[in-house]
C-alpha cells in the first residue's frame, strides 16, 4: 500500500506537473493478479484496484493499518469496471456485472475477489473510508440505481448520474459513491465547478480508448492546475480543490467522497468569473 500525505493550498501553488502527478494521480491501480491500494491522508480514504486472474485475492493491507483485518474500523465500496466478478463476504457470494456496486460494512473479516471466468479477468475498483457503525452488505446492480439526467449537448455535458452509496441509496457511515456516464460528443464534467471543504473526493476515469485523455482541473478556484489522465487512472481531490475535467472524447468516471457531510447540499459553487 502506497501512502500519500496531504498538502495545503499555499504550497500547491508552486507544484510542477511532476509534483502534481506524484501527489494526486494514481496511475497503476490495475495490475493482473494483484491488489494495489493507495492510502491518502485526506479523510484517510483508501483507493484500490484488483484484477484476480487464476486465483482469488483477499482484501488485506498487511500491517499498514495496524488493525487485525482491513474492515475492522472501515467500510468499502466496490464497483466492477470489467468482466463478471465474484466477491465473497463472510462466505456469502455476490456476482457483479460491469458497473454494479457492492457495499461491505465495518466488521467483515473475510472478503475475497475472484473473476467469474479466469480467462476473462475482471477489474474491481475499491474505495474505503473509516467507519464507526456497522451497516449491512448490499449489492446494487446499475439497473437498480436511479438515473439522474443532467446537462445538455449545447453545454457538452449531457450525462447520466447513478448514485450507489448515499443517503437515499445504500446506507453507510461516511462513504458516498456513484458513477457518471457522458453521452457521445460530450466531454465536460463538474463545470461550473464547486468545492466542498467538508469532504474530499476521488475520481476514477475509465471506458476510454488508449489515445483518449482527460484534462483534469484542480486547485483553489483562483489558482487552478491541470493533469492529463489516461484510461483507468484515478485522482485525489482535496476538500479545498475544484474537481472538473474535459476529455478528448466522452468517458465514464466513478466519484467517491468521505468526510463530514453525508448529503449533496454542502457544495460551494464557483462563479465562472472567479475561476483562474
Amino acid at each position: 500500500m502506497e501512502i500519500r500525505h496531504a498538502t495545503n493550498p499555499t504550497d500547491f501553488k508552486s507544484y510542477t506537473s511532476d509534483r502534481l502527478r506524484n501527489d494526486f494521480l494514481m496511475e497503476n491501480l490495475f495490475v493482473p493478479g494483484e491488489l494495489n491500494m493507495v492510502y491518502s491522508h485526506y479523510d484517510r480514504v483508501i483507493t484500490g484496484g484488483v484484477i484476480p486472474t487464476t486465483s482469488e485475492i483477499r482484501l488485506d493491507a498487511g500491517d499498514k493499518l495496524r488493525t487485525e483485518y482491513f474492515l475492522e474500523r472501515r467500510e468499502i465500496g466496490i464497483v466492477n469496471i470489467g468482466e463478471k466478478a465474484v466477491v465473497t463476504v463472510e462466505g456469502e457470494t455476490f456476482e457483479l456485472n460491469k458497473r454494479d456496486c457492492l457495499y461491505v460494512g465495518k466488521g467483515n473479516q473475510n472478503v475475497t475477489f475472484a473473476s467469474a471466468d479466469p480467462d476473462k479477468p475482471t477489474k474491481l475498483y475499491l474505495v474505503s473510508a473509516n467507519a464507526h457503525k456497522e451497516y449491512p452488505t448490499q449489492l446494487m446492480p446499475i439497473k437498480d440505481a436511479t438515473p439522474t439526467k443532467l446537462g445538455s449537448d449545447a453545454e457538452s455535458n449531457n450525462r447520466t448520474i447513478y448514485k450507489y452509496i448515499h443517503g437515499d441509496g445504500i446506507q453507510s457511515c461516511q462513504l458516498m459513491m456513484g458513477m457518471t456516464l457522458l453521452e457521445p460528443n460530450n466531454m465536460w464534467n463538474t463545470m461550473p465547478a464547486h468545492v466542498h471543504d467538508r469532504r474530499m473526493e476521488v475520481y476514477l476515469y475509465f471506458d476510454m480508448d488508449e489515445e483518449s485523455r482527460v484534462f483534469h482541473f484542480m486547485g483553489e478556484p483562483k489558482e487552478t492546475r491541470h493533469m492529463l489522465i489516461r484510461n483507468e487512472q484515478a485522482v485525489l481531490s482535496p476538500p479545498w480543490s475544484i474537481h472538473s475535467g474535459v476529455g478528448t472524447n466522452n468517458y465514464t468516471f466513478i466519484w467517491a467522497m468521505a468526510g463530514e457531510n453525508y448529503t449533496f447540499t454542502d457544495m460551494d459553487f464557483v462563479d465562472m468569473n472567479d475561476l483562474r
